[in-house]
């Protein structure tokens, strides 16, 4: 038997609360949307990083979900490709 653990059951372990389960998943979220947005816009990691002034690293590792975006550099990243950051009610969001 193996002696590593799937992410499933070390989550298992980590015991985390309802709202932080949702926190996690919002941060997935805006993620992949500017992702997506990055990928509409034609742009690579790194004509990006020259657009924002985010260095094209720090955008590689958001989008490896390896780095927690500040709200600064998203909007950096965002208003570089003609997006912005939206605030909606929770029912609004969910049924999009």
């Amino acid at each position: 038997m193996s002696e590593f653990k799937t992410w499933k059951e070390v989550r298992k372990t980590l015991h985390f609360t309802p709202e932080e389960e949702e926190e996690m998943r919002l941060e997935r979220e805006i993620i992949f949307a500017t992702m997506k947005a990055r990928e509409k816009s034609k742009l690579t990691q790194t004509e990006l990083a020259k657009k924002s002034g985010i260095k094209q690293p720090n955008i590689a590792k958001l989008e490896n979900y390896q780095r927690s975006p500040q709200v600064s550099t998203l909007l950096k990243l965002l208003y570089s490709m003609g997006y912005t950051l939206k605030v909606v009610p929770l029912e609004e969001s969910k049924s999009e």
